[in-house]
């Protein structure tokens, strides 16, 4: 039961099968059968579940059911929901920290009727790629191998979704922080084009997106996502976001295998990614290889001005309170106390150079529809790892395909592509247009029904 995706829940709750007391029962089970081995929750309250839940049942037998209600969701703790506990994944926000506003996704998911009943964990401050924390005791783990992160930082909101806590799951992406959890655990991870879902608070590349186990479920919950709210300036004038009907044939899709710069991609995740682009191209899309577009000078400049702008966050912060960072991030924004004026404003540039060159790899001599690329160009590492290479003087190269779609502000989905002999996940980004959200959910969705049937979850 707790394994059902969202369509299938709303019909059984439509028909009677299933009430959303049973359902939330049932992922409040599993959540406790595997919370102690994937430690992907911060904070539960079941009693106010099972509440909305007996609601939600109520609406549903007097025939004023929402959009999502009765659908399970978690929340990963950055979003903003009024008196809930807000410490950003640090222990250097003080325990008594709580929210004083609600964040328009969590209002829109409110509003739709989904229960938002767990809120998943997150390194300090949502700058890792893993669920490495100072807040939490253990690290968020991969349900396929519990010795691996599941990616971060949506890390807990990762996890819960493989392990099969409910069908939707919200995270965030400043750099990858959906598509590398959702690559990395087999999943749907939506980085929906900015001011697609508005945000509170914002900032440049920020975006709140689905982690689901289907394209539908995805394309469900970004259609609540997607409302106007007018306390995000970013936010776009609403406009198609469920998948459209995609004819394959005569569809030009690049293949981008070399980032530019980062880690070099590894050879079984480049067979996956090819094998996916061979695929549709016996479907009948042109397939074409791209030459990268993004430099080691942009992901450098972004690295310094992100270390700026964390280490005035945290330099601000009292001495006692700034100890309590994970020495990681510490030992990252060090180097930013010696940067000038210069050195900031120059990297931050680099932030509108990846845009041009990230919007104008499409429209090369021959424009794109679409860009195929690995989500990361290796599987899961170790669990207790802030990175990859875990090296803070190196603590991006694994973001390399993934960074580009933030700073140009197109959508971009991840979606399983296979696995390594290890029996890891291997994550395919599909790049769109600006605002072509609906068109990657209908590539994704014509990619599931292509591909060579996944592995049962690891539930």
């Amino acid at each position: 039961m707790a394994a059902l995706g969202t369509a299938e829940l709303l019909a059984a709750y439509r028909d009677g099968q299933l009430s959303p007391v049973e359902v939330m029962q049932a992922v409040l089970a599993q959540a406790q059968a595997r919370e102690g081995q994937l430690h992907a929750l911060c904070a539960v309250d079941a009693d106010a579940a099972l509440a909305a839940a007996r609601d939600s049942e109520a609406r549903w037998r007097a025939g004023t059911a929402r959009a999502l209600d009765g659908v399970p969701v978690t929340l990963k703790e950055n979003i903003a929901v009024p008196g809930a506990a807000y410490r950003l994944g640090t222990a250097a926000t003080p325990p008594g920290a709580v929210a004083d506003f609600e964040a328009p996704p969590a209002a829109r998911l409110r509003e739709a009727g989904a229960i938002a009943w767990a809120r998943t964990t997150m390194p300090d401050y949502g700058m890792l790629s893993s669920g490495l924390s100072s807040l939490y005791p253990e690290p968020a783990r991969n349900p396929w191998n519990p010795a691996l992160t599941p990616g971060g930082s949506s890390a807990g909101a990762a996890a819960a979704a493989a392990a099969g806590y409910g069908p939707l799951h919200l995270g965030t992406d400043i750099g990858g922080s959906i598509r590398l959890p959702a690559g990395w655990c087999g999943l749907v991870g939506l980085k929906p084009s900015h001011g697609r879902v508005p945000i509170k608070p914002g900032y440049a590349g920020r975006v709140a997106g689905p982690l689901t186990r289907t394209v539908a479920d995805a394309a469900l919950m970004l259609a609540v996502l997607a409302q106007p709210d007018a306390r995000d300036p970013t936010q776009l004038p609403p406009g198609r976001v469920m998948p459209r009907a995609l004819d394959l044939r005569g569809l030009r899709l690049g293949l981008l295998l070399d980032a530019g710069w980062g880690a070099a991609v590894e050879p079984e995740v480049a067979a996956a990614i090819t094998a996916a682009a061979q695929a549709f191209e016996r479907a009948g899309a042109v397939v074409e290889p791209l030459a990268p577009f993004a430099t080691r000078e942009m992901a450098d400049g972004i690295d310094r001005f992100w270390r700026m702008r964390s280490w005035l966050d945290i330099s601000a912060l009292p001495p006692a309170q700034r100890e309590r960072v994970l020495l990681y991030i510490l030992d990252w924004v060090a180097p930013a106390a010696g940067y000038d004026g210069a050195t900031v404003f120059q990297g931050y540039s680099q932030m509108q150079a990846l845009r041009e060159a990230a919007n104008a790899a499409m429209d090369a001599a021959h424009p794109l529809d679409f860009v195929l690329s690995p989500v990361a160009p290796m599987p899961a590492f170790p669990a207790h790892q802030a990175s990859a290479l875990h090296d803070p003087r190196r603590p991006f190269e694994h973001i390399a395909f993934t960074l580009p779609a933030n700073m140009s502000e197109q959508p971009a989905l991840a979606i399983n592509a296979g696995y390594t002999a290890a029996g890891l996940p291997i994550g395919l980004q599909i790049v769109g247009r600006r605002f072509d959200d609906a068109g990657v959910l209908a590539l994704g969705a014509a990619w599931e029904q292509m591909r060579p049937a996944p592995r049962p979850w690891p539930v």
